[in-house]
């Protein structure tokens, strides 16, 4: 069992301990946002990338996987679930934010600026914004989920200035910002509890400063930090990822990239002597960020630590399972199709996802005799009714359908101001 991180009403865990409830936040969105982002629209009329779609299941079962079930055994060791899906699922969902949002202007031709930019971005703005307030609800239910929503909504916003730059320049900037971001993290929380503290709800509204710090900083998925994913993502984006070749080299790159992090962190903490500076702190579970007390802490490789080689090794392992849905769907169309219809709908099946967990939970159901694993299977097949039942009669998910109507609606609005 994994132990329940809780500190006042919104309080939610991300890596419980092995003696913790099997409750642990590690959410998705666009990722979660299913826009018009997955059609390539410089190419009118092209259907959606099955592969993208397909990599957003994967995060949905993986995130549902560190909600449901025991991250630790009660020896302490990890779980399977805790070493495939802690701090990858989000990860994943972070990069597909990035993809998405890259697809959605333009792909590898992004728009030339003026106008186009400036309604690109309105539309962005107002995707982000919806996506928040579904966050801020989702936290007021309290399910002991760490709802990621309001900080993909503050990722959208982040992007705005980003849509006109081309894929070399994106990776450029993901590699520095993976080592530059940690780093300004580290400084700017200097001094500063590394809890994440509350949970945002609707009441954070009344100090924005403070959400804002606790949405880009403090919080359970720190934007700056985690920018590292977006601009990765985008990266990705700009390319053509109809071509094998891309998909080949995502999935090669990406494995290349996580097993580099690894090996890289091991060799720091243990020859380079940082495992016995940071001494018994080293094994205890992160919620976000990492003490500022030594930088050392910047060379650990844990989930949900923000440090450079988190980032490195979440990063590859989100383009390598990327790499791997784009191949798998041109190689097995039919066999992609059923979580390409998951994928499709990720806000609505999250939201279903977290709102179920709220009205059951996990312990809830295991004292009525369903065991975490048997909750997590039901939460699975639900999702892939769901999903296959909407793109069968060729409908949209929902919450799908008011944020992409709401953001083409911005979007036209700005773009045709002037004319």
């Amino acid at each position: 069992m994994s132990e329940q991180h809780e500190r006042g009403r919104h309080r939610a865990a991300i890596a419980p301990r092995a003696a913790d409830p099997p409750t642990v936040p590690l959410p998705a969105v666009p990722g979660l946002v299913e826009s018009d982002a997955d059609r390539v629209q410089h190419r009118p009329g092209r259907r959606r990338l099955d592969g993208v779609d397909a990599a957003r299941a994967v995060a949905l079962a993986g995130m549902a996987a560190a909600h449901m079930l025991p991250l630790f055994a009660a020896n302490g060791s990890e779980t399977v679930a805790g070493a495939v899906a802690a701090g990858r699922a989000s990860a994943l969902f972070a990069v597909l934010a990035g993809v998405g949002i890259a697809l959605g202007t333009g792909g590898p031709r992004p728009p030339a600026g003026g106008r186009a930019h400036a309604a690109a971005a309105a539309g962005l703005l107002v995707r982000g914004l919806l996506v928040t307030l579904v966050g801020l609800a989702l936290v007021e239910l309290e399910s002991s989920v760490a709802v990621i929503l309001a900080y993909y909504g503050l990722l959208f916003a982040v992007a705005t200035p980003l849509l006109r730059l081309r894929a070399p320049t994106l990776a450029g900037a993901a590699a520095v910002w993976c080592v530059l971001g940690p780093v300004l993290s580290h400084l700017l929380r200097a001094g500063q509890d590394p809890d994440p503290g509350d949970q945002p709800g609707f009441a954070a509204l009344a100090d924005p400063g403070e959400l804002l710090t606790t949405l880009a900083l403090t919080g359970y998925y720190p934007v700056l930090p985690w920018l590292t994913y977006l601009l990765a993502g985008m990266a990705v984006g700009r390319l053509d990822l109809r071509s094998t070749r891309v998909g080949a080299g995502l999935l090669g790159g990406g494995a290349a990239l996580a097993v580099a992090a690894v090996a890289g962190s091991a060799l720091l903490l243990g020859p380079g002597g940082g495992a016995a500076v940071l001494g018994e702190e080293l094994s205890r579970r992160r919620y976000g960020t990492v003490p500022s007390d030594t930088w050392w802490w910047l060379a650990v490789e844990a989930p949900h630590t923000g440090s450079p080689f988190d980032l490195a090794h979440t990063t590859g392992t989100a383009l390598g399972v990327l790499g791997a849905m784009l191949l798998l769907a041109r190689a097995a169309p039919a066999l992609v199709w059923p979580l390409a219809a998951v994928g499709s709908i990720p806000l609505t099946l999250y939201t279903l996802h977290v709102t179920a967990l709220a009205v059951v939970p996990v312990r809830a159901a295991s004292a009525a005799g369903v065991p975490p694993l048997e909750l997590w299977g039901i939460h699975l097949l639900v999702a892939l009714a769901i999903g296959i039942a909407l793109r069968a009669a060729g409908v949209r998910g929902p919450l799908e359908a008011v944020v992409a109507a709401a953001s083409r609606g911005a979007r036209r609005a700005v773009g045709s101001t002037g004319r």
